[in-house]
């Protein structure tokens, strides 16, 4: 058998990089940054690109000389998206995580300024959470959606939230500025994790961890609720380490990776 890395098929595995790569973009890129970037003959890229653009996965921009995601990619990822993968993927481990901790939890994607929680599973015993399938959020305001934006470039996040009119509340709780947001988002990614303590329910806590997709991109927000008495402040670090745990498995999953045995 062939131990070559790339196995029989090193065409299929170059043009599997090319794609990652570019996805992983901000914008187009050269073929001469792809060969350098993936240790392949310019030769070979221009090859490969060229077939990827017949065939719709890639757009050439010839006054730019530069080459972007094309329309068969974003279909790929719509069929991705069509299949709820998060869904499917995160609802076992949602529900085992609750078994063991007996707290409940939700999972959330950004949509826009607002976090759409897509699961939700109740422990037993604990009372019914705003945080329903298919509500609508303010993610300044939530656990799942600071976790979310604390991954995303600050250019980004000032785009969301252009100006005071950006922070809409249900309360008086969460920031009301962008430099609040942003002090708040700095101790999110200094902890690791992100919560709130009765920004969305009185007497209620969370705390939540981003999932991150393949290229290092914010994909959805794990956040575990739970009565402020049950679990103390200084615990929050143990409990965030659980569900970071949890993440970085629904990670692997949605990125087509097997889990470490």
């Amino acid at each position: 058998m062939d131990d070559h890395p790339t196995g029989s098929a090193p065409a299929a595995h170059h043009t599997l990089r090319i794609l990652a790569l570019l996805s992983a973009q901000r914008g187009p890129v050269a073929a001469s940054t792809i060969s350098h970037a993936l240790g392949l003959p310019r030769s070979t890229v221009y090859r490969l690109l060229g077939v990827l653009e017949n065939h719709g996965f890639v757009i050439h921009f010839p006054e730019e000389r530069r080459y972007g995601i094309g329309i068969a990619a974003f279909e790929l990822s719509s069929g991705f998206m069509r299949q709820e993968p998060l869904t499917r993927l995160g609802r076992p481990i949602l529900s085992a995580l609750v078994d063991r901790l007996g707290e409940s939890a939700h999972l959330a994607v950004l949509h826009g300024r607002d976090v759409v929680y897509l699961i939700e599973e109740r422990a037993p015993g604990r009372p019914h959470l705003v945080t329903d399938v298919g509500v609508r959020l303010p993610s300044h305001v939530t656990a799942s959606g600071r976790a979310l934006l604390a991954t995303l470039p600050k250019s980004q996040l000032r785009a969301l939230f252009p100006s005071s009119e950006s922070f809409v509340h249900h309360s008086d709780a969460g920031p009301s500025t962008y430099s609040q947001l942003s002090r708040l988002l700095d101790g999110v990614r200094e902890r690791g994790y992100a919560a709130e303590d009765g920004d969305v329910t009185e007497g209620i806590a969370s705390v939540a961890v981003a999932v991150r997709d393949h290229a290092g991109w914010p994909a959805a927000g794990i956040a575990v609720s739970f009565p402020r008495p049950a679990i103390p402040p200084e615990r929050w670090p143990e409990l965030a380490d659980q569900i970071g745990a949890v993440a970085a498995e629904l990670s692997r999953r949605i990125s087509g990776q097997a889990s470490p045995r």
